[in-house]
């Protein structure tokens, strides 16, 4: 992939290469990323987590919040507003989540908010990560707003595919701290 490409550039691409991608591949790529992730201290020793609710070719992250509600964790969504605004809120079942923006299911409007500062883990979504933790998002900028405000441990959910050399920055991009694929754990910083 051209890293000299701009992020809506690279997006497209992305796009056809997520497409591209044979079904088993898919399906068997979640499930080694489910025992990835599940398998993680950091995973394991959190309590209040966030995770994006995947649809379409993402990453699976359904499994892992059944895994995250079966032993007792505390489990939020995001709910987004306008102009790349969210906040975390608690579902105890996913037959709480609704279909929301862009047709993407989030907890109910009543929810409890969990504030960021609480949060222990979050799962960030991306189309695509490099090896350095930065992504190419979707392009609402809801993380970048909402992750200067937390402590968590900040894991990426990647295809090994899909992992860039290096994503094209902005000064207000954050770097997760750990990348997970269906092959590979790469840590790249542990949060202060």
């Amino acid at each position: 992939m051209n890293e000299m490409l701009s992020k809506k550039e690279q997006r497209k691409l992305i796009h056809e290469k997520i497409a591209s991608l044979p079904d088993d591949y898919i399906v068997d790529s979640n499930a080694l990323l489910f025992s990835m992730v599940t398998s993680l201290e950091e995973y394991r020793a959190s309590q209040n987590i966030m995770l994006f609710y995947s649809v379409k070719r993402e990453p699976d992250t359904v499994r892992i919040a059944e895994d995250a509600l079966a032993s007792g964790k505390t489990v939020a969504f995001p709910y987004c507003y306008r102009d790349g605004i969210m906040d975390a809120r608690v579902v105890t079942s996913l037959d709480e989540m609704e279909e929301a923006m862009l047709g993407i299911p989030a907890p109910p409007d009543t929810a409890k908010v969990i504030a960021p500062e609480e949060l222990d883990l979050i799962l960030v979504p991306a189309l695509a990560y490099d090896t350095e933790g930065y992504r190419i998002g979707y392009g609402g900028g809801y993380y970048d707003r909402f992750l200067p405000k937390t402590d968590a441990f900040t894991i990426g959910l990647a295809r090994e595919q899909l992992l860039m050399k290096h994503a094209p920055r902005e000064p207000h991009d954050i770097a997760v701290n750990c990348i997970i694929t269906e092959l590979n754990v790469y840590i790249i910083t542990t949060p202060e």
